[in-house]
């Protein structure tokens, strides 16, 4: 994939740059959203610009190298703004910030450090080291919002938990019959599936599975990726004809069963494995799911966005074990009264107990409204 356009007269480098860098927010999981705009010694000619593609592709300093000799710009003694400090190791591609010195590169301005330890400041150190002046100028909050994902797995060891939620004004999610299409209008679910596409997992619980029988994958988003299906389910009941079994993905299912010794249950482990599952045992001293370790295991995973979408149950539990990092909400303009809450698994004794949301933005969503809001102070670590 190539830039979709130059950057529109008297646009800033570095703005010019995250905007490319938007544009891998699909497509370059596990690896960061990054962009890279190379331009004239003099700031007044733009000669290359890329962003990061899928895994085991170039880097966007690669593309934006590749942009400017296609266009036939000589980069010697440009600059190039990129929105991450470029790597300085051997992972699935070589060092991007040996390819700008081999280049001729003079000058990099890039928008914050790489949390990566393998990087950290390497990559700016050895631009230096070669002679390429370096400077960290602006854009630095908005590269991390846009990464929150693989700043929290590199610097926290676990995914960004992002909690997705469509109900009522009054907090339900379905009628007490269970009733629950549609809460939400059109534009809301389609807007959901954008959250769902640049995540590298999609999370939910067995009650999930068995009372809807959800594909889970995403759907009016162009996009050349399936994320991840992440399963809770403590007693192993995921029936291996469930329809997101349909979807070619990894599919990992987190249980408390630590043996298959029932014919049961070793029946079904078979038949879930047959079907591509894996299933892992994680039960904490209580015998339910140990969700904390279960995070540490998805980041080790490469698991950078984590969309939780589950019923009142799943959802609660995760609060109240404090693994939620961010809501988004989508609230109907309707009331349901006596129905199902979307957080019934979430039971406090005390008001400070209660988690307490910072409101990161709000929008209209057909008839909607879109609330997003990080838990506590979630998005300082």
């Amino acid at each position: 994939m190539t830039p979709d356009d130059n950057a529109p007269p008297n646009t800033d480098p570095m703005q010019h740059a995250l905007a490319l860098a938007a544009q891998a927010l699909y497509i370059s999981n596990p690896n960061p959203r990054v962009g890279c705009v190379i331009m004239s010694a003099d700031g007044r000619t733009l000669l290359g610009s890329g962003f990061t593609q899928q895994a085991g592709g170039p880097h966007a300093e690669v593309m934006a190298l590749r942009d400017a000799a296609a266009r036939g710009n000589d980069v010697r003694g440009a600059t190039a703004y990129v929105t991450l400090e470029p790597c300085s190791h051997h992972g699935r591609t070589g060092p991007c910030c040996d390819a700008l010195v081999a280049a001729g590169i003079a000058k990099v301005v890039g928008a914050i450090e790489d949390p990566n330890p393998r990087v950290a400041g390497q990559g700016f150190q050895r631009l230096r080291a070669a002679g390429v002046q370096v400077e960290v100028g602006d854009g630095g909050a908005q590269s991390r919002e846009l990464n929150i994902g693989f700043f929290s797995r590199m610097v926290r060891k676990q995914p960004w938990v992002r909690l997705k939620v469509g109900m009522s004004l009054d907090g339900a999610t379905a009628l007490r019959n269970g009733q629950s299409q549609w809460i939400t209008s059109e534009p809301a679910r389609a807007d959901g599936h954008h959250w769902r596409a640049r995540a590298c997992a999609i999370l939910t619980g067995i009650g999930t599975v068995l009372g809807d029988d959800p594909l889970l994958n995403v759907r009016h988003v162009d996009t050349p990726r399936q994320p991840r299906v992440i399963i809770v389910d403590s007693h192993l009941r995921t029936p291996p004809t469930a329809k997101l079994f349909d979807i070619p993905r990894e599919v990992l299912i987190y249980t408390t069963v630590t043996n298959a010794n029932a014919t049961a249950i070793n029946q079904r482990h078979a038949a879930l494995e047959a079907r591509g599952a894996r299933i892992i045992s994680m039960p904490d001293a209580s015998g339910r799911i140990d969700l904390h370790a279960m995070l540490q295991d998805l980041g080790q995973r490469e698991i950078n966005e984590l969309h939780v979408e589950a019923g009142g149950t799943l959802n609660g539990a995760l609060l109240q074990a404090g693994v939620v990092d961010e809501c988004l909400l989508y609230i109907a303009p309707t009331l349901l009264g006596d129905a199902q809450s979307a957080f019934s698994g979430m039971q406090l004794h005390q008001l400070p107990d209660a988690p307490r949301l910072a409101v990161k933005d709000t929008a209209a969503i057909g008839n909607d409204w879109r609330l997003r809001a990080v838990v506590g102070d979630r998005d300082r670590f």
